[in-house]
């Protein structure tokens, strides 16, 4: 089944899914800051554009098309898409 999410006034747009028990979505950002809170753990890899950032704990870091980044569950982080809209890949992780 999928569904689609808005967020930020359809600034993100995401399309979640499940397969094989374990849930993802992909989707893009459009250019802006933005803050996310997590229940589960999760890996956003960034498959266009360039993705800023600022994981707890951290200062903001740069991660191009092809990179990742992973946060842990009843957390959250901030991101910034630059230069463009930036497309993601996030799988979510059971524990």
């Amino acid at each position: 089944m999928l569904k689609h999410n808005s967020y930020f006034e359809g600034a993100v747009q995401s399309v979640g899914y499940q397969r094989n028990g374990l849930r993802g979505s992909v989707g893009v950002i459009a250019p802006g800051e933005y803050h996310f809170g997590t229940e589960a753990a999760e890996r956003m890899t960034v498959v266009s554009g360039l993705l800023q950032a600022k994981l707890p704990g951290s200062d903001w870091a740069n991660f191009p098309a092809g990179t990742y980044f992973e946060v842990g569950a009843n957390s959250g982080f901030d991101v910034r898409a630059v230069g463009g809209p930036a497309a993601y890949l996030c799988e979510y992780f059971v524990a």
